[in-house]
């Protein structure tokens, strides 16, 4: 690779912000080719997949997935920028690695600093780890801040394309042998499916409680998508709202039920 096709991506979901900085970029670096913007941390990550550019700017407080999250799922495979509304934890933070970031608005000045430390490192042929060890303590400390350490998203490889799952979305996990079944609603309604590695007992760890339950050895569900139980002796079944499986609830678990 050379500075001639050094790519880019850039996030933010502030448009105005994003046209911006992609303007600035095209003064200071007109080699550089800006192969996506996205408007969230989620369209980050599938347009990554995507076109795998070398350098991904991304902003950090974003809707759903935030530039930190997206960051880690990309990892050393991009140079990476992060872009902040000063951040106070976060600038200090960045200042004590290699990873570079840009407050807003970017200045001009400070963005040939960083415009001019991509291009030594495109020509570097050593490999990002630095940066991801960098990585690594950003996202651990940022955790720290978020409310709680609940999952808040499953990623699920579908054919060529990889899926971030809400897990608000989900309507039930079922423990398929070696793989987990989840079943998601998609925007428009309509339920979908798909299967990932990660052991259900691993996965139901890590939900919040207050909105799923385990029912059966083998399956967890969400409350909100119970639409009526129907007791059988000592076990049960639960109907769901948005499809037409029936979950199984095992004679363990009919305490859950005791009310009915």
């Amino acid at each position: 690779m050379t500075l001639c096709t050094a790519t880019a991506l850039v996030a933010d979901d502030e448009p105005l912000l994003r046209q911006a900085l992609i303007r600035k970029l095209a003064a200071q670096w007109p080699e550089l080719e800006v192969v996506a913007e996205a408007r969230n941390g989620r369209e980050a990550i599938e347009l990554f997949e995507l076109h795998q550019p070398d350098i991904c700017f991304l902003d950090i407080q974003m809707p759903g997935i935030s530039g930190v999250e997206a960051a880690q799922e990309i990892g050393r495979r991009a140079h990476l920028v992060f872009i902040t509304a000063y951040d106070q934890y976060a600038v200090k933070a960045f200042q004590q690695e290699a990873l570079d970031y840009l407050v807003k608005p970017v200045e001009n000045d400070r963005l040939a600093n960083t415009v001019s430390r991509l291009q030594e490192r495109l020509q570097m042929t050593s490999s990002v780890k630095n940066s991801l060890q960098s990585l690594e303590q950003i996202t651990e400390q940022f955790q720290k801040t978020q409310p709680s350490n609940y999952l808040r998203w499953i990623k699920a490889s579908i054919g060529n394309t990889l899926r971030l799952i809400a897990v608000e979305d989900i309507h039930y996990l079922r423990s398929d042998e070696k793989y987990t079944l989840i079943a998601w609603s998609e925007s428009h309604g309509k339920t979908s499916e798909a299967l990932i590695k990660t052991p259900l007992k691993d996965l139901s760890a890590q939900l919040d409680p207050q909105h799923f339950v385990q029912v059966h050895r083998s399956v967890v569900v969400n409350f909100k998508a119970i639409q009526h139980v129907i007791r059988d002796g000592d076990t049960a079944q639960i109907h769901l709202k948005y499809c037409q499986e029936v979950l199984p609830v095992s004679r363990r678990y009919m305490h859950l039920f005791k009310q009915m």
